[in-house]
C-alpha cells in the first residue's frame, strides 16, 4: 500500500504550544502530508498520512528538530499503511487537552500507571485478580475488544471520571488494566485513578493498535476490529484495513 500512516503522541510540558501551531502546519504541509494534529500545554496527539519520505521527515522533526527543542524524544509512535489517503485535508488544532478528561490536576507527567508490553499483556488480562476496563467509546467496544474487558458504557472519554466514581472501588479493585487505541486515553485514565488511590494500575503500551501488530493472531485475546479515525474505520491483526461502516471522530 502507498501511503504510510503515523500515529503518535506524549505528554510534555509545550507552555509555547499556541507558537507552535503555524511552524507545524506549515512542515507537514510542505511534506504533502494530511491528517490532525492536536497541540496542548500537556503535549501533543496525532494521525497522519502520506508518503514514506514524508512521514520519515515529519517524525525527525518532531523527535529531533529545532522545532520542539528535544521535548518529544519519547513519542509514542506507531506506523501502518493505506491504500488510499485516509484523510481530506490537513488540520493542526490548539485545544485544552489532547485528550479530554475535564481534569486539569491529572498529569501523566508526574505520575502513570505501569507500562504493559503486548508480550505480557495475555497474561496479565487472564489472572483472575485483574479487572480490565476498555477506555474507548461504547461504539468503538461494539467493533471489538478484549476477552473479559468491562466496557464503562462511555460516550465520550470525560465520562470516565463518572465511572470511576460509581464503579470503582480501590479498597475492592486492587488490580486494574486499561487499555485503548493508541495508549493515549488509558495513560490519562490511569494517572486519574492513581490520584484517586487506586494502587495498582496497568495499561497497555502502545494500546490496541501495537498489539494487533505485534502479536500473532492464533495468540491474541482480541476479538473483532479496532475502530480508527479515519477513512480506513477498522483495522486487524497485522493493521490491515477493514472497510466498514463507522462514526465520527468526535
Amino acid at each position: 500500500m502507498p501511503l504510510k500512516v503515523a500515529a503518535f503522541y506524549q505528554f510534555a510540558a509545550l507552555p509555547d504550544f499556541r507558537e507552535l501551531r503555524e511552524p507545524l502546519r506549515a512542515l507537514a504541509a510542505g511534506l504533502g502530508i494530511k491528517g490532525s494534529v492536536l497541540l496542548a500545554h500537556e503535549g501533543i496527539n496525532g494521525t497522519v498520512a502520506g508518503s514514506d519520505e514524508g512521514i520519515d521527515a515529519l517524525i525527525r522533526e518532531l523527535q529531533h528538530g529545532d522545532l520542539f527543542a528535544g521535548r518529544l524524544d519519547n513519542l509514542e509512535l506507531k506506523f501502518s499503511r493505506a491504500a488510499e489517503m485516509p484523510f481530506q485535508r490537513l488540520k493542526v488544532r490548539l485545544k485544552k487537552e489532547i485528550v479530554t478528561l475535564g481534569d486539569a490536576a491529572v498529569n501523566p507527567t508526574r505520575q502513570v500507571g505501569i507500562y504493559v508490553d503486548p508480550s505480557e499483556w495475555n497474561e496479565l488480562i487472564a489472572a483472575p485478580d485483574t479487572l480490565v476496563i476498555d477506555t474507548r467509546n461504547a461504539f468503538e467496544v461494539a467493533m471489538g475488544t478484549f476477552e473479559g474487558a468491562v466496557d464503562p458504557g462511555l460516550k465520550s472519554f470525560g465520562q470516565f471520571k463518572d465511572f470511576a466514581a460509581e464503579k470503582l472501588d480501590p479498597a475492592k479493585h486492587k488490580k486494574i488494566a486499561m487499555f485503548c487505541t493508541g495508549g493515549i486515553r488509558c495513560e490519562k485514565a490511569s494517572a486519574y485513578l492513581l490520584a484517586r488511590g487506586f494502587d495498582e494500575v496497568y495499561h497497555l503500551k502502545g494500546g490496541i493498535l501495537r498489539y494487533l501488530e505485534g502479536i500473532p493472531e492464533e495468540e491474541s485475546r482480541w476479538r473483532g476490529e479496532c475502530f480508527v479515525f479515519d477513512e480506513r474505520v477498522a483495522l486487524g491483526h497485522g493493521l490491515r484495513e477493514h472497510k466498514m461502516n463507522g462514526g465520527s471522530d468526535e
